[in-house]
């Protein structure tokens, strides 16, 4: 049964076209992706990611258990609020979920894990609490809805709507997160702009998009979500990455702590796999359009593109692919696109942040 967030019906009235997205009722623009998609790079948008599960972890051993579950090293996390990416891996080195974890005090933690993976990754997570006998509990919460709003003018317009959250919320570094009364307000984002994330009660979702409506901010739907991740060189659980894939392969090394002392789920494996392969960018060269799964021919062998686009910001198709470890930053590659071999440019897989062109 296809799952609905508790902005459902609001997505309706404003004339979304919904789309089936990992079981979940989701809209896929209202209107114009493209406009959307400038809107968030020149102005902001809003997203309703409340598909997205957040999990409360609370208890004695809550710091233990995140040490030996992920990859990033949440001793990291000293200060309040302070948020961490990283991945969640199984003991062959293969990627579960990428998630974020929230210092919120000692002994409690927020995590935020995808949608499609939800269920797999509390069974996980459940598994290996009982394995390792520690004292914490898993709660997730879904009594709880999310708003990204991303853009250039993202938090102005957010205190405008929500004059209240400003004192708190305007002090933030990035990847940081603050409680206003009911608010979580996080500037964490998947788009390469700033703004925040507003995890807040269901039943006042409705009423906080209105305002944000109200205050001039667009909603968004999943069509411009992805072409502004892959435009900032943001993974794509399932595209970018899965159970089969290192995250040595998939440009998340930097999320991976193998120096600290500590052991977790899936090093052994990663200490003894090396990476195979290194995770860059494409730029097209030629007219046409990059997708997943095309084939990358280089000097020093094949690779493959993992994420595929035409990115509104710089008028040319851009990728994200797996390509051979001798490849160079610069160097031109062939892509086979049905019975074509077109030409592209490697770059750094990051193309557009904060609204300027990288590439």
């Amino acid at each position: 049964m296809t799952q609905k967030t508790v902005l459902n019906d609001m997505h309706r009235r404003l004339g979304a076209k919904m789309v089936d997205f990992g079981g979940w009722d989701m809209p896929l623009h209202y209107g114009s992706q493209i406009e959307e998609h400038h809107a968030v790079r020149r102005d902001c948008g809003m997203f309703d990611v409340s598909h997205m599960c957040a999990v409360d972890l609370a208890g004695t051993d809550a710091r233990k258990f995140l040490l030996r579950l992920i990859a990033n090293n949440v001793d990291k996390l000293r200060e309040r609020g302070k948020a961490l990416y990283s991945a969640m891996l199984n003991e062959s080195g293969g990627v579960i979920d990428d998630l974020i974890v929230y210092f919120i005090a000692d002994g409690q933690y927020r995590l935020v894990i995808n949608a499609g993976t939800a269920e797999k990754d509390l069974a996980w997570m459940a598994a290996r609490l009982a394995e390792w006998q520690l004292d914490a509990t898993i709660a997730p919460r879904r009594d709880l809805a999310m708003i990204a709003v991303q853009g250039p003018n993202a938090k102005t317009k957010v205190w405008q709507a929500l004059p209240e959250t400003r004192t708190a919320s305007e002090p933030l570094k990035p990847f940081y997160a603050v409680t206003v009364g009911d608010y979580f307000i996080a500037t964490t984002g998947y788009t390469g702009e700033s703004g925040f994330e507003i995890t807040l009660p269901a039943h006042l979702a409705e009423t906080v998009w209105q305002k944000l409506l109200e205050a001039g901010i667009r909603p968004i739907g999943l069509g411009a979500r992805d072409t502004l991740r892959l435009e900032a060189g943001m993974n794509l659980y399932g595209q970018d990455m899965d159970e089969t894939v290192s995250p040595l392969d998939a440009g998340l090394a930097w999320t991976i702590d193998l120096e600290a002392p500590r052991d977790f789920v899936g090093k052994t494996a990663l200490l003894a796999n090396p990476p195979s392969k290194q995770f860059l960018g494409l730029l097209l060269l030629d007219k046409g359009v990059l997708r997943a799964h095309q084939k990358v021919i280089t000097a020093n062998g094949d690779g493959e593109i993992t994420s595929g686009t035409f990115s509104p910001t710089l008028q040319q198709s851009i990728a994200l692919a797996r390509l051979p470890l001798a490849t160079a930053i610069g160097e031109t590659v062939q892509v086979e696109i049905r019975d074509k071999s077109l030409t592209a440019k490697v770059v750094k897989p990051c193309f557009v942040r904060n609204g300027k062109a990288l590439v």
